[in-house]
């Protein structure tokens, strides 16, 4: 097996396993188990407070002490038991803790995979894109999968399992930590300077050009989790009417565009625009889409807006990732990349999760929520983070070194 295809499947299953659970948990939480706003948020908000406490150690192993591929594979056999256990857990309290376990465990693989990814390609401008979008794929496969076993469930109850989507992330995660003992062996890097990588990449932030990036990075990802944390509550509204049963299949339409722009767009702006103008495109699209959500009418134009999430993505966070390894110092790329995925998977979402399901109770008055008003709030936020970009930010072609200069 070559090791694309080796480095496609890893993509395809580690995206699963995320979208099994993750766009339609927000559903499950409020209609199943009868979960508040900001209970919703705070669930929503472990994976990236787990981002922030793991990315570090997971970049730290992998640059200083361990096989990539290791870690990735005893982390995910672990995740599925515990997601296991999750899908049987109904209580608030319990369910915080039980989820919390699994999100520890996950975090450190989504900064390893990238990794692992870009050490084993010649050139990840020009690769990565290619190589990435079968996640794409995989969320939406796990999205059909869970929309094609409730649907079969309709007709027959037997097939009913508590927790479905919690069950369907459990047997991909096992899938995924079998598989990931046959990647490419990717060791420790023997040339590394530092025995602490991660202060290595804290340096890069001393070029105040990287610090500005990711400034704004936290910022639009605060919003990332408007649409993950509230779209699928959204699309169950009155007002827009999409029945349980095939919410997951619709969310798919947003992955659906990551795969058509990363396949085909993303490489292409890169070399024909540049990192700027592409990051800048992806950034513009966060604001059009929220102010659709927020007239909400007709529904087929809210359900065409879901489009728009291949360019929020893939232009601003894939490229992101992307733009981390061509400045990172080689021997601290792992820790280079735990550090933008604590920043925007991280703090960024650990914010904005519970800040959108502030904003979800706060505009929910005897169960009906004020749509519009809780829609408007991410415009306005992208709007400033969409001007910050432009104004400061700076593209430079000479890589920044640890030390913090250019």
């Amino acid at each position: 097996m070559s090791t694309a295809i080796q480095l496609g499947i890893m993509m395809f299953l580690q995206y699963a396993i995320w979208g099994a659970w993750f766009a339609v948990l927000s559903a499950y939480l409020d209609s199943d188990l009868g979960f508040t706003g900001v209970q919703i948020g705070a669930i929503y908000s472990l994976l990236p407070l787990a981002l922030i406490i793991a990315s570090f150690i997971g970049g730290q192993l992998a640059d200083r002490y361990f096989a990539s591929e290791r870690i990735i594979g005893v982390l995910q056999l672990a995740g599925g038991v515990v997601l296991l256990l999750a899908s049987r857990t109904t209580d608030y309290g319990s369910l915080m803790l039980v989820m919390f376990v699994y999100c520890l465990l996950y975090a450190p693989t989504l900064a390893l995979t990238n990794s692992i990814a870009m050490i084993n390609m010649d050139n990840s401008e020009e690769q990565f894109g290619r190589i990435r979008v079968w996640g794409t794929i995989g969320w939406i496969a796990a999205g059909l999968m869970l929309a094609a076993w409730r649907t079969a469930a309709l007709g027959s109850p037997a097939l009913e399992v508590t927790g479905d989507l919690l069950v369907l992330a459990a047997v991909l995660s096992f899938i995924m930590g079998i598989h990931s003992f046959t990647l490419p062996h990717t060791p420790p890097r023997s040339e590394a300077s530092s025995p602490w990588a991660f202060l290595e990449s804290l340096k890069m932030l001393k070029d105040p050009r990287f610090t500005i990036f990711l400034v704004i990075c936290f910022v639009v990802s605060t919003e990332l989790q408007f649409y993950y944390v509230l779209t699928a509550p959204f699309l169950l509204s009155d007002r827009i009417g999409i029945p349980v049963a095939s919410v997951s299949a619709w969310m798919t339409i947003g992955q659906a565009a990551e795969i058509f722009v990363m396949a085909f767009v993303l490489s292409w702006s890169l070399k024909r625009l540049g990192m700027r103008k592409t990051l800048a495109i992806g950034v513009l699209a966060w604001p059009i889409r929220y102010v659709i959500f927020s007239i909400g009418a007709p529904p087929w134009l809210v359900l065409a807006s879901l489009t728009l999430h291949g360019f929020c993505y893939v232009f601003f966070f894939v490229a992101a990732f992307i733009h981390v390894d061509n400045i990172a110092p080689p021997d601290v790329r792992g820790s280079a990349q735990s550090l933008i995925a604590m920043v925007t998977l991280g703090l960024g979402s650990f914010v904005g999760a519970n800040f959108s399901g502030a904003v979800l109770t706060y505009f929910t008055t005897g169960g009906a929520t004020d749509w519009t008003r809780v829609f408007l709030v991410p415009v306005v936020i992208t709007v400033a983070a969409a001007v910050a970009f432009l104004l400061f930010f700076k593209e430079e072609h000479v890589p920044a070194t640890a030390e913090g200069g250019a």
